[in-house]
């Protein structure tokens, strides 16, 4: 078989698992050339992918590099989002549920465009790297239930290779494509549960609950078929997920859940409500109900702090990580005034997180350093009642040009209306 096959197979709508198959072993070979690929990508994104064919893309993506295996005493699971802003539900989830008595081998990523990266806000932790190799990854995870680290340029090569193509294709949006993108480096990481968080919203990938939706149905299915068993919450990204949004202040935050601190309840929740599906898919809870009391028994208990702060000393930061005084710290902090008093109405979150990745929070190309020190802090809540000249978010940056363009982005990004608007709920629906 060659590409022009496989090709026009995708073209008539014909594909079959068989040329899915083919077509990842050639991206990760060489087989399919540069222009090839492209072709590929394009054909998918305007015909589609019946099901079987996407569940076979997927596994072939998978099965494209190494594929780990486990034996361990108790379920190994994972949690993937398609991300968003003031999202570190990953830093909180992987002890969490590593204290409940789950493996989490988590291969996780860096910023892209608007939404942070879970490795970037883990090496804002002074020490600490993210780079290591599998026989490490492996005694982390038997030793302490879970490691957050980046994929190896063994994990799933198709599709590393067929994403940086899709990226100067404008095919990122294809469906098909990002769940196979997806779903083929979790599945390498040999998972046995799997629980997915799609987000909706004006922070999220996904601006509209149908495309939500879709999304998490096309990701649901694949992943059963492939054999994991997988659920999936939609949930409400039209705030920031916590009230900071950035690197070094997003573990800020996440050290104060970890040790008791009630100042990201909706952070708090959520991964709570994630935990739970986890362990019930994993056999080690009932219910949802006895999942949530199980996780919220590892943070009063201190497990999941103690847990954490192995993790991180396995990885190079400091063993003192929960008092957060290693910290890196912003040298300004600036207020961002309420222009005038009323109710927080919306948000443009991809504006927030835009201003945080132009403060050397993230990455305008590829290869820019980030500057970890830098985002925004305390980030008033939707429904939050403000004076005029009432702090809406705190600045934190590296001088003080920059902190006046991010209060202004801010400023600028933030709606205040005469009445607070109803409650949304964050948990918009179940998939599964």
């Amino acid at each position: 078989m060659d590409a022009r096959v496989v090709l026009q197979a995708v073209r008539d709508a014909k594909a079959e698992p068989f040329h899915m198959k083919w077509a990842a072993e050639a991206l990760a070979s060489g087989a399919m050339s540069d222009a090839q690929a492209g072709a590929f990508a394009m054909a998918v994104i305007t015909r589609g992918l019946s099901t079987p064919a996407r569940v076979a893309l997927t596994e072939a993506m998978r099965d494209s590099g190494v594929v780990l295996s486990w034996d361990l005493p108790g379920p190994v699971v994972d949690k993937h989002s398609t991300g968003g802003v003031g999202d570190c539900v990953s830093l909180l989830l992987a002890p969490m549920l590593a204290a409940a008595g789950a493996y989490v081998p988590m291969i996780s990523g860096r910023g892209l465009g608007h939404t942070g990266g879970t490795l970037d806000k883990l090496e804002a932790i002074p020490g600490l790297s993210t780079e290591v190799d599998e026989q490490a990854f492996r005694a982390m995870v038997g030793d302490i239930g879970c490691a957050i680290v980046a994929a190896s340029k063994n994990i799933a090569p198709a599709d590393r290779r067929l994403y940086a193509i899709r990226d100067v294709t404008s095919t990122v949006e294809s469906l098909d494509l990002i769940t196979a993108s997806i779903l083929s480096k979790k599945l390498a990481a040999g998972l046995e549960s799997l629980v997915l968080d799609v987000k909706v919203g004006t922070g999220a990938f996904m601006a509209t609950r149908e495309d939500a939706q879709a999304l998490a149905e096309a990701l649901t299915t694949t992943a059963n078929d492939a054999g994991c068993a997988t659920k999936t919450l939609i949930t409400d990204m039209n705030e920031p997920l916590a009230p900071s949004v950035g690197n070094a202040v997003e573990v800020a935050t996440v050290l104060d859940v970890l040790k008791g601190g009630e100042r990201a309840p909706r952070l708090k929740s959520l991964t709570v409500s994630l935990g739970a599906v986890l362990l019930r898919l994993a056999g080690l809870a009932e219910d949802d109900a006895i999942g949530e009391s199980a996780m919220l028994s590892t943070l009063e208990s201190g497990a999941a702090a103690e847990t954490f702060a192995r993790m991180i000393h396995a990885l190079g930061g400091g063993a003192d990580v929960l008092d957060g005084a290693t910290l890196p710290e912003a040298p300004v902090i600036q207020a961002v005034p309420a222009p005038e008093a009323g109710y927080v109405t919306s948000f443009d979150g991809v504006a927030l997180g835009e201003a945080v990745v132009h403060l050397g929070g993230g990455r305008l190309v590829q290869t820019d350093k980030i500057d970890h020190r830098v985002g925004l802090a305390e980030v008033a809540r939707i429904g939050a009642s403000v004076a005029k000249g009432d702090p809406l978010a705190m600045v934190h940056a590296a001088d003080e040009a920059s902190a006046d363009r991010a209060v202004a982005a801010v400023l600028g990004a933030i709606s205040i209306g005469e009445s607070a608007p109803p409650e949304r709920p964050l948990i918009l629906g179940r998939v599964g």
